[in-house]
């Protein structure tokens, strides 16, 4: 991913501490990356390991402890007029894991398509209303009729179409999907993950695709950060990650995808990752560039080893 390409996202040290009883969780602990305009970058990792707190940093749904997240240029924490953010909350959308749970039951698909086209006054009149609601529908692969039904009518693949229109109504730059299809049967999936690599070459859409299945990730992402306990621990081209993993939480994760192989299965050897095999010796370990554009998180020796083994 060539550094001149323009940056749409920066993340820059962030921290996300929640107070939890008498004590405090590090949930995001100063993670940065850019994300750059038209791609895909992915997010993943175990539950747990901060990859959805740092999308829902992103978009503000959580104010940040620390550090700072830039979209195009501008800060998004900080204080905002309400003019301010409207227009930031038009730019930046949300597709959410839960297709049941993040449509409203008493709403028709229309209301819920419409809600944010009704929050910006984007439509015209009541029959520009509609004929936008139908266009995004029949862009997810929906059609008309569709838009007096309620949620409970249709299946999780359905549901969260009617999801991705609702993030597309109001014509943003950037969409977080936060594991947008963990919750669907394995052969609906796909589907979606089409519907979204369409979609972005035809709107030119930026997303931030969070998911904890490497396998799905490799497919639509064009660079991947790895995430471990609120740390990114692994950064590359999607297909420099495949091919020549380097942290061992990343081998890990890969060791865990299955193959429809059955030989191969059979065979297939999970590698467990012990976070106590890194003899840091008091060192905080840093992000370093072991091969062009992959970075891990090492220490100075496991830095000059990996060089070695990797070149």
């Amino acid at each position: 991913m060539s550094n001149n390409r323009e940056k749409l996202i920066e993340v820059k040290n962030v921290k996300q501490y929640f107070k939890v009883g008498g004590g405090v969780v590090k949930a995001i602990d100063d993670v940065t990356f850019d994300i750059y305009k038209g791609e895909t970058f992915g997010l993943v990792g175990e539950s747990g390991s901060g990859k959805s707190t740092t999308g829902r940093t992103i978009i503000r749904l959580y104010d940040a402890t620390a550090g700072e997240v830039l979209f195009d240029g501008e800060n998004v924490h900080g204080k905002k007029s309400k003019a301010d953010l409207k227009k930031f909350n038009r730019k930046m959308q949300m597709i959410f894991q839960d297709p049941y749970a993040s449509l409203n039951p008493r709403m028709t698909v229309a209301d819920i398509i419409a809600e944010g086209i009704d929050i910006h006054g984007l439509a015209k009149n009541k029959e520009d209303r509609m004929r936008r609601v139908y266009e995004l529908l029949e862009t997810v692969g929906l059609n008309r009729e569709h838009a007096s039904r309620y949620p409970h009518e249709f299946s999780g693949g359905q549901r969260q179409r009617i999801g991705i229109a609702r993030a597309l109504a109001v014509e943003p730059e950037f969409i977080i999907a936060d594991e947008p299809i963990s919750a669907l049967d394995v052969s609906i999936q796909a589907q979606v993950v089409n519907l979204l690599k369409k979609l972005q070459k035809e709107k030119g859409l930026t997303y931030l695709f969070i998911a904890h299945d490497l396998s799905m990730v490799k497919y639509i992402s064009d660079r991947i950060g790895v995430m471990y306990h609120g740390k990114i621990v692994e950064l590359a081209t999607s297909e420099e990650l495949y091919e020549h993993p380097i942290h061992p939480y990343t081998k890990s994760l890969l060791s865990a995808i299955p193959l429809p192989d059955p030989d191969y299965e059979r065979n297939r050897k999970r590698i467990v990752y012990d976070p106590s095999q890194h003899n840091y010796g008091g060192e905080e370990p840093v992000m370093r560039e072991i091969r062009p554009g992959h970075f891990v998180l090492c220490s100075e020796a496991e830095y000059k080893r990996y060089k070695e083994l990797y070149q």
